[in-house]
């Protein structure tokens, strides 16, 4: 016999462990301002992640690295008034947490004061343990990233699949684990192994969030790559939903047509 599925009127950091104790996905997408913020989350979607992605996709800089609190601050107050339903993480940015457990405590208390955010977000594991703990001791929920974490991209060197090598791999479980043991309430895995990433959701009590890391507790894109509005780069986990790059291209290119003609305003169009 089966149960009718709970419906959240409000999704908490309690509703996500709940979504996967109930084998149910949880859908995470980006927003960075109010108008996309109300669209996403009158679609029913669980999480809206103000990532530190804004530095790419609305200030137009090659890496999140530049983008500052302040600037984070900004986009998650403007995310906050759109909302009703879904829970919003924000990124802490690159520079306001590592190395310094109270610059990073004092980081995450100005995101929830200033923003009204739900949680905040951190990349990294061991390394970070003891930022994590104090933010936690603050009552701030914190969600973990793991695999490709691009605040450290010039570490890396590229962006291409991390944890391949049983080292990196066996790093990654266990600081998955230590997420979890220092009470992180989710965790998300970012261009890793899809086995590798099946192998830590099913270790972990918390929900593990994937992109590009296979069908795991639930799965987060940025928003202006899956509706189509960026169209230079195509990674294999991105599905394009719409193609908004093209339907906005044209858009444009016929109001400045109908401007220049003389065709809008026409008479219907006037006072």
């Amino acid at each position: 016999m089966s149960t009718a599925k709970k419906e959240y009127k409000r999704v908490t950091t309690k509703s996500l462990v709940e979504m996967k104790r109930n084998n149910r996905k949880i859908a995470m997408l980006t927003a960075y301002d109010y108008t996309m913020a109300k669209i996403i989350d009158n679609a029913g979607i669980d999480i809206i992640l103000v990532g530190d992605s804004a530095s790419n996709v609305m200030a137009g800089h090659e890496t999140t690295l530049p983008i500052t609190l302040d600037q984070m601050i900004y986009h998650a107050s403007s995310v906050i008034r759109a909302i009703e339903r879904c829970l919003v993480v924000v990124d802490l940015p690159f520079g306001s947490y590592q190395g310094n457990s109270r610059n990073a405590l004092d980081s995450a208390i100005r995101i929830m004061k200033e923003s009204g955010a739900h949680s905040i977000k951190m990349e990294g594991g061991e390394e970070i343990a003891e930022s994590i703990k104090r933010i936690l001791s603050a009552g701030i929920p914190v969600m973990g990233h793991l695999g490709l974490t691009p605040q450290s991209i010039y570490k890396f060197g590229s962006y291409t699949v991390r944890a391949k090598k049983d080292t990196e791999a066996e790093k990654l479980k266990k600081d998955a684990l230590l997420l979890e043991d220092l009470g992180c309430f989710a965790v998300v895995l970012e261009k890793v192994p899809a086995k590798l990433a099946e192998e830590v959701a099913k270790s972990l009590t918390i929900p593990v969030i994937g992109i590009g890391a296979g069908n795991v507790d639930g799965q987060v894109l940025v928003t202006h790559d899956m509706l189509g509005m960026t169209h230079e780069f195509s990674p294999r986990f991105l599905r394009r939903y719409l193609d908004l790059y093209n339907e906005m291209d044209g858009a444009f290119k016929k109001y400045i047509t109908d401007v220049k003609s003389g065709d809008f305003p026409n008479d219907d169009e006037q006072y």
